[in-house]
């Protein structure tokens, strides 16, 4: 009998087919002791398990490039934790086996993030994936993980790990849903990514059967499991309208009376350049450079590896904007030479430009970089500073880029809510924002934007969310500079219609992403978008934020 289910849509497509679930976890393995004299030959076969689990992520980013790439050389990093090893190597002192040693050590260090109150607990999964893969190489048994199947199927698990994430096959895997994750966690952002529907948070997906012939619809949301043979030609044709749709969408992004919003792409490094090119990219919104930094957590890149890297992505975009964002390190993005091991609240504590500021030398070797890449090319460069919480912010950073010589517009995320109560006072020293929303949410609501528990505050339709969205774009206006959004909200086709409404200038996202909002936003006008805008500001819920924002749109 057909049924519906209900998680969060994170990613756009219909995909109808039989349920595939992700491996099993590894088994624990047993306690057993070791005479002392084992305890060297064991701490000897946990360090190669931990050197070949890092160089097959490695490895693994290599081949994924992109955002992919930053996420699993971070992973990587986390296998070589320098504490995790060293009490790794303490276990089997006293008696464990290696792959005891290894799996009683990432137990102490995940029950040590729970217990603070599940900050970071979004790195749980990765953490745990890495420990898996450890112990896994260890037992000399399979690593769990994505089905082995010839026919296409969509993929169901618990949560899925970046390693599995990046390098999924979209011609086998025509989609997957998770029962935990966010709209921004990491499987969401490559998904979207991939440009295969996806949907995450949906309670009780574990329990669908495997071969069970289910549809996902990853822009409502929707999971029907055995749907009919009327649903199934429902979303099939309105699967085939929207490619259609798509094709036929090119050009600059406009309303449907002209009004222009500039499209512009997310990447995470060269790699993602040429989707964002095929996509129609008018530039790049957010170039996120931590990919360069997570080769060696020991020490910065040299100047002359950061001018090549930053060269390729300016080259793609000839007359085009390309907005980068300096290193945001710190929280989820830990470097040993940069980020304090022992803050109790790293989110909350030196992260993004209070990490440059401390370290000068690192950001004035990034901004001379980027001068330099940039020199001969008639690209439109603009750089902008992670984090930034008030005026004294803006202006450390304005005086950075100038005593680099840099010749670039210099601007300020807004991701922390004092930004964007005054932003009109940060843009006395900037000259442009640009909207982080991922981390305004989460800095807005409280809610750690990996935890799947708290995804109804992550929600971008939140109408708390889109109030300072308003303040920031009409903080913009008036002092006559732009304000875009560079977080994924911008990727959803009805948000970006009503983002617009609120006076925000240009909308940046993966580029899978850019071919569904340039054909949704072409099909409204400035004022239709502007009444959208006040009706989801005008509701309590983001649900009915959203509805009210649909019914506007489609003249209800």
């Amino acid at each position: 009998m057909e049924t519906t289910l209900r998680g969060v849509g994170v990613s756009h497509g219909v995909a109808i087919g039989e349920v595939r679930h992700m491996g099993t976890a590894v088994l624990e393995p047993p306690a057993k002791q070791i005479p002392a004299d084992e305890a060297e030959r064991e701490q000897g076969r946990a360090r190669q398990a931990v050197e070949a689990v890092a160089a097959d992520l490695i490895a693994r980013g290599n081949l994924a490039g992109g955002e992919a790439q930053a996420v699993l050389e971070a992973q990587a990093l986390m296998a070589q934790d320098p504490e995790l090893i060293a009490d790794v190597e303490r276990r089997i002192a006293v008696g464990s086996t290696a792959e005891r040693g290894v799996y009683d050590a990432f137990a102490a260090y995940r029950a040590l993030l729970a217990g603070a109150g599940e900050y970071l607990a979004g790195r749980v999964a990765d953490l745990d994936d890495v420990r898996n893969r450890i112990v896994a190489r260890l037992l000399g048994v399979p690593m769990p993980g994505v089905p082995d199947s010839d026919e296409p199927y969509v993929l169901i698990a618990r949560d899925l790990a970046p390693a599995d994430t990046a390098l999924l096959d979209p011609t086998l895997v025509l989609g997957f849903v998770t029962e935990e994750g966010g709209p921004t966690s990491h499987s969401a952002i490559l998904a979207r990514a991939l440009g295969v529907p996806a949907i995450v948070a949906l309670p009780g997906a574990g329990e669908l059967v495997e071969g069970t012939v289910i549809a996902v619809d990853g822009s409502t949301g929707e999971v029907f499991v055995e749907p009919g043979a009327e649903k199934r030609a429902a979303l099939e044709q309105a699967a085939a309208e929207r490619r259609a749709a798509l094709a036929a969408s090119s050009g600059p992004g406009a309303t449907s009376d002209g009004h222009k919003v500039p499209l512009l792409a997310n990447v995470g490094g060269p790699g993602d350049v040429a989707a964002a090119v095929e996509a129609g990219a008018e530039g790049v919104g957010l170039f996120r450079t931590e990919f360069l930094f997570l080769d060696d957590s020991k020490k910065a890149p040299s100047e002359e590896k950061q001018v090549a890297a930053y060269r390729a992505v300016l080259e793609a975009f000839p007359e085009g904007r390309v907005v980068v964002r300096v290193l945001d390190a710190g929280a989820d993005k830990p470097l040993e030479f940069l980020t304090p091991g022992d803050e109790p609240n790293p989110a909350l504590g030196v992260r993004g430009l209070r990490t440059l500021l401390d370290h000068p030398d690192v950001l004035r070797t990034q901004l001379t970089a980027l001068s330099r890449a940039a020199e001969g090319l008639p690209v439109y460069l603009e750089v902008m500073a992670p984090m930034v919480a008030d005026r004294i912010d803006a202006k450390a950073f304005a005086d950075a880029c100038r005593e680099a010589g840099l010749r670039a517009k210099f601007g300020a995320m807004v991701e922390i809510p004092s930004a964007a109560l005054r932003a009109r006072s940060i843009l006395q020293e900037v000259e442009f924002l640009s909207l982080g929303t991922n981390d305004l949410a989460q800095y807005t609501f409280a809610a750690d934007r990996q935890v799947g528990a708290v995804s109804r505050l992550q929600d971008p339709w939140q109408p708390a969310l889109l109030d300072l969205v308003a303040a920031s774009a009409e903080a913009a206006k008036a002092e006559g500079k732009s304000c875009g959004v560079c977080g994924e909200a911008a990727s959803d086709p009805l948000l970006a219609c009503v983002l617009t409404g609120l006076g925000v200038t240009s909308l940046s996202m993966g580029a899978a992403s850019i071919p569904y909002v340039r054909t949704t936003l072409s099909k409204h006008t400035l004022a239709q978008c502007e009444r959208a805008a006040a009706a989801a500001r005008a509701a309590d819920t983001a649900d009915d934020a959203r509805a009210a924002a649909q019914a506007v749109l489609s003249g209800e």
